[in-house]
């Protein structure tokens, strides 16, 4: 009696299942890297959102001087009903967005300013920062502005660029 065994042995099973392990683990890195990446853009365009508002606010309602922190963003001028800031970036004065947190405070010497039109202290200069909650996992840089210049510096680092801005940081490009 011939007796015909059909399927895989154990061998061919071991060696297939390595195979899509190795394939998971470089897939897995891959997007690792992709939400990395994802985040870190994210944490550029709130700092250069924040700009936006801080420009926005010295022209209309602060006098020429800019806000303290994110949450003088969400306020609007009297003459308008929005605010210089979305409320993702104004719900605190350190959020958290997309793993990264953002603030703003007043620029390392600076001056106190007038009060701007809605009654709200001003400073001479502003300082924001973007920095990975969890370094190399949510991000790998950090990223900071400050005016006049309002260039984005980042650092491979897991705190952001201190004023003033020297090696090793960078302008982001």
């Amino acid at each position: 009696m011939n007796r015909r065994e059909e399927g895989f042995t154990l061998v061919e099973v071991l060696i297939v299942v390595a195979i899509l392990g190795v394939l998971a683990s470089m897939a897995n890195m891959s997007v690792m890297r992709a939400r990395s990446a994802a985040n870190e853009s994210s944490a550029i365009g709130a700092l250069r959102t924040i700009t936006s508002g801080q420009i926005v606010y010295s022209s209309s309602c602060g006098r020429g001087n800019f806000a303290d922190d994110l949450t003088t963003l969400a306020a609007h001028p009297p003459d308008s009903p929005e605010p210089f800031l979305s409320p993702d970036l104004t719900a605190a004065a350190t959020i958290v967005k997309s793993g990264y947190r953002v603030t703003l405070t007043a620029k390392t010497g600076s001056t106190v300013g007038p009060n701007d039109c809605n009654g709200i202290p001003t400073s001479s200069g502003y300082y924001a920062s973007s920095w990975p909650l969890t370094f190399g996992t949510s991000g790998n840089r950090s990223f900071a502005t400050s005016s006049p210049a309002s260039m984005i510096w980042q650092d491979h680092a897991a705190l952001p660029p201190v004023e003033p801005f020297v090696a090793p940081a960078r302008i982001l490009q």
